[in-house]
């Protein structure tokens, strides 16, 4: 496996058929990954909390392995669906470096709305 980083700061990988952006852009995913963050659950078990079928929610699942950021755990017959924390310190990684710019334009339009109620009469 050959994983490139890229100028961005992303980590890509050319086996990877689908990107962990695009994976977390859908609000059910983000669902699931939040649901799965606290145990590792079925898909059964994840499909009870959505209006979808458990078709529905096993394609999300496919989706999020592909993108690493769920892996999966045979359990007996069962299989449970876990988050990959590493995938996802990974992307928060990448993020850090817009974190820095947004707080810095925060605390600039702080300090604006401070002289702006300070000229006030």
């Amino acid at each position: 496996m050959h994983v490139y980083k890229q100028t961005n700061g992303c980590i890509f990988n050319p086996e990877m058929r689908r990107d962990v952006f695009q994976a977390i852009a859908d609000p059910t995913r983000r669902a699931i990954i939040g649901l799965i963050a606290l145990q590792a659950m079925t898909p059964n078990a994840i499909a009870e909390h959505f209006d979808t079928s458990r078709q529905a929610v096993s394609k999300h699942l496919q989706i999020l392995v592909e993108c690493q950021l769920v892996k999966q755990e045979q359990q007996g017959r069962e299989i449970y669906y876990q988050l990959e924390v590493a995938k996802m310190k990974e992307i928060d990684k990448w993020l850090e470096q817009f974190r820095k710019i947004w707080e810095d334009r925060f605390n600039q339009l702080d300090t604006i709305f401070s002289n702006i109620k300070q000229n006030k009469p």
